[in-house]
């Protein structure tokens, strides 16, 4: 049986599940907020003594043979909890549970959540990249002024977040790459409050997403250069037109793609590049867990499909 934890509004796992269903591939779809829902059991030993019951249907440790760690939440409290603290309490001991469940998997999944949670280290995977040969722009991670004008002296300088991109509260908002234009002596205040990634800035003919699974590669050019939104971060402005296209990777950055994923010890990845004015590619950043629905949407490439590859090899090995 094939394990996808990720959570009930997933709609990527969604493609996930149609490949399974059309295989005929047994599957368990957790979405861990319902997890206080269930009846749960782990012995101390064997690893793959433990089980999760939810009215009916069985999750056996002892069945999975491969697991794809999605978009997982935190659980949910049992609805029948009144008091916060208490709820909190249990939500913090399912959570526990749900740790141990994934140290179980070990050995089993895509890409596991501790590779995952190193492989976002951005700084390192700016350093690696370096290391195996990719073009890599300038870059300071810092919160100190004097440090963001070295870099936006050297030439055009963005800046972006150093991981979290997403600031959570009554109005929820998304801090896009942005171009970093005159700094004044007034900026040092907010720039001190976090660090935050400075880099030189790319002039570029398009952006690229690779979408890398086991050995298969798909490239997909960006062209953000249309739109004036999409400029700088082809993610601003949302633009259903923004035209995707599927490209050929000279075969020396496929191999450093495929070089990257093996040295962060990860299945899949979502690698960020752009091709600048002169068509060199130059690395930005990988994403261990990235989204890539859209992609297979728009260009036709069989994500959904590789990954199920991937899943069942590792099935199969673990037999």
């Amino acid at each position: 049986m094939l394990l996808l934890v990720t959570n009930r509004r997933d709609i990527t796992i969604d493609y996930v599940v149609a490949e399974l269903k059309r295989r005929k591939t047994p599957f368990f779809r957790l979405n861990t907020e319902e997890l206080a829902m269930a009846r749960c059991t782990m012995a101390v030993f064997p690893r793959n003594a433990w089980s999760l019951c939810f009215e009916g249907r069985v999750l056996q440790g002892a069945d999975v043979r491969a697991a794809y760690f999605r978009r997982p939440v935190l659980p949910a409290g049992n609805p029948s909890i009144g008091d916060d603290g208490e709820r909190e309490y249990a939500g913090a001991e399912w959570g526990a549970f749900l740790k141990s469940m994934y140290a179980r998997l070990e050995g089993f999944w895509l890409n596991s959540p501790m590779d995952i949670f190193v492989a976002e280290d951005k700084p390192r995977q700016l350093m690696l990249a370096s290391e195996i040969g990719f073009n890599v722009p300038q870059a300071l991670i810092t919160n100190d002024i004097a440090s963001v004008r070295e870099v936006a002296q050297a030439g055009c300088a963005i800046g972006k977040p150093l991981r979290q991109a997403l600031i959570n509260g009554e109005q929820e908002r998304v801090i896009f790459t942005t171009r970093l234009e005159i700094l004044r002596d007034s900026d040092e205040e907010a720039i001190a409050l976090a660090p935050f990634i400075a880099q030189a800035e790319i002039k570029k003919q398009y952006d690229i997403r690779v979408t890398v699974v086991g050995r298969q590669v798909f490239a997909t050019a960006i062209k953000s250069q249309e739109h004036e939104e999409t400029t700088v971060d082809w993610r601003q402005g949302s633009r259903p037109d923004l035209q995707h296209e599927c490209i050929k990777l000279p075969s020396e950055v496929e191999e450093q793609c495929l070089t990257l994923l093996t040295r962060l010890n990860l299945r899949y990845g979502a690698i960020d590049l752009i091709c600048d004015q002169k068509n060199r590619l130059w690395f930005l950043e990988i994403n261990p867990n990235g989204q890539w629905a859209w992609i297979e949407n728009l260009t036709g490439y069989p994500i959904a499909a590789a990954i199920v590859d991937e899943l069942e090899e590792i099935a199969w090995c673990s037999r």
